[in-house]
Order: structure tokens, then C-alpha cells, then sequence
């Protein structure tokens, strides 16, 4: 387990003092009494201020609803699970018997609540300098491509404002299928823009969730349509996205 721990370290470019604190960073409640619930706490908060104090500096200009609404955007679950997955954090977890059989190292809410143990208890071994370092290191991609005119806004929004400004109808959300029991069900949308005759369909863990994923397919094939130069022109019938599953982009 301590040269598992140092690989992490060596991806983080942060070596701890006390290695018990990221070794509790990366346990789940349901595996012991020792968890790490009270250092997602304290990361959750040092995570929102270091990203809103990296926001201030990159975009002097902007106003604080738009600085809000960016960074919300950027500490939300489905960003967080993104860059715990790219730090292969599912592989340190460790989690109880049950979490483990239901594929717990794969779902989005304990890999962005390990994330922010992680800088939690970066925090109390380095102080606020170290988690500052670390967090901006994870976020500098991520900063560099940001769009503010964009970011913080969904994808059914972005979708809808692309539409309306081509002087199209509205996209039209519809569910195709519903699968599992009801306290675990799976909504499979699809989302048809008539007169550029795209179709996409997606799913997620709710019916919202699923239509934002819909809708960010469609954004992507209205991206291909237009970089083709096809405009509104009337595209070929029958071409059709599919993603299989969809992460529920809700944060806490």
C-alpha cells in the first residue's frame, strides 16, 4: 500500500508528512469507522476558494454572477470525477465489500468526494500553500480552455440559445425507454432537432441528467454540421449518436 501511495504522490507532485492522512482520504464510509468524510468537508471548502481565487485572477473583468456561475461549473461532481479518474484514483480507493460488488470505484460521487478528501488533507499536512499548488496543478487545463461566455451554462441552454440564434424551433426531448428497478432506474432520451434532421439519444441516472447529455451530443453534431459548412441546409436522415451511459452531472 505505501508504494501505491507514493505513485499517487508522485502524480499529485505532493509527497506527505504524514501518510495516514492520505490513506484516510481515500476510504469510504462503508469500509471502516476511519473514513473520509469530515476531510471532503474541508476540501469541499478549500476547493471552492482556491478555484474562485483562480478565477478572480484569470478574469479581471468578469462580473461576480458570471465568476459564480464558472465556478460552480468547475467544482461540480462530474468535473471532479473527471479529474479523479484522470489521476486513476479508483485504483487507491479503498472500499467495503458491498461498495466493491456494485462498482462503487466507478461511481462519480465517491471519486469527487475521494478528490476533495484528497485536497482536504493536503490542506492540514502542507497548509494552504501545498493545496493551493496541487489543486491549481489539476486545474490548469481545465483553466486554460475555459469559455466564460459559455461555461456555467448547460448544455440543454447552450443548445436552445445555438437554435434560437439560427432562428430554429426548440429541440424536442423525448423518453425512449426507462430500464431497472425505481430506486435505481436508468431514462434513455433522445433529442431531435427536426430541420438540421439530427438525433441523438442518450442516458443517465434521472431524466435531467439524461437530457443534458442528449443535448451535448446534439451540440456536438451541430458543431460537425457547421464546420462542414452545411448551415441549416437539410442534413442526411438516420445518422443517430448513442452514448450508453451518462454521469448525472448534479453537485452536491
Amino acid at each position: 500500500m505505501v508504494a501505491r501511495l507514493s505513485r499517487l504522490e508522485s502524480v499529485l507532485d505532493y509527497h506527505f508528512t504524514n501518510r495516514n492522512l492520505l490513506a484516510q482520504a481515500l476510504t469510504h464510509r462503508s469500509h471502516g469507522a476511519t473514513h473520509n468524510e469530515r476531510l471532503e468537508f474541508l476540501g469541499d471548502s478549500v476547493l471552492n476558494f482556491v478555484v474562485a481565487s483562480l478565477l478572480f485572477d484569470q478574469f479581471p473583468r468578469l462580473d461576480e454572477g458570471n465568476l459564480s456561475r464558472m465556478r460552480a461549473s468547475l467544482v461540480r461532481q462530474a468535473t471532479l470525477a473527471d479529474i479523479a479518474t484522470r489521476l486513476a484514483l479508483s485504483d487507491y480507493l479503498k472500499l467495503g465489500e458491498g461498495e466493491m460488488k456494485s462498482g462503487g470505484f466507478r461511481r462519480p460521487s465517491i471519486l469527487s468526494d475521494a478528490l476533495e478528501a484528497v485536497f482536504g488533507a493536503v490542506y492540514i499536512d502542507g497548509g494552504f500553500e501545498a493545496a493551493h499548488r496541487v489543486i491549481a496543478s489539476q486545474y490548469e487545463t481545465l483553466l486554460s480552455e475555459v469559455d466564460p461566455i459559455s461555461q456555467g451554462k448547460d448544455a440543454k441552454t447552450l443548445l436552445q440559445e445555438r437554435l434560437q440564434a439560427m432562428r430554429l424551433d426548440l429541440p424536442l426531448y423525448t423518453v425512449v425507454a426507462t430500464h431497472g428497478a425505481a430506486h435505481n432506474q436508468l431514462f434513455e432520451v433522445a433529442c431531435d432537432v427536426p430541420r438540421l434532421d439530427i438525433r441523438v439519444q442518450a442516458a443517465g441516472s434521472s431524466r435531467r441528467a439524461a437530457e443534458q447529455s442528449a443535448a451535448q451530443l446534439a451540440l456536438e453534431r451541430l458543431d460537425a454540421i457547421e464546420g462542414s459548412g452545411g448551415g441549416t441546409r437539410r442534413r442526411k436522415r438516420g445518422s443517430q449518436l448513442r452514448l450508453p451511459v451518462a454521469l448525472n452531472q448534479d453537485h452536491k
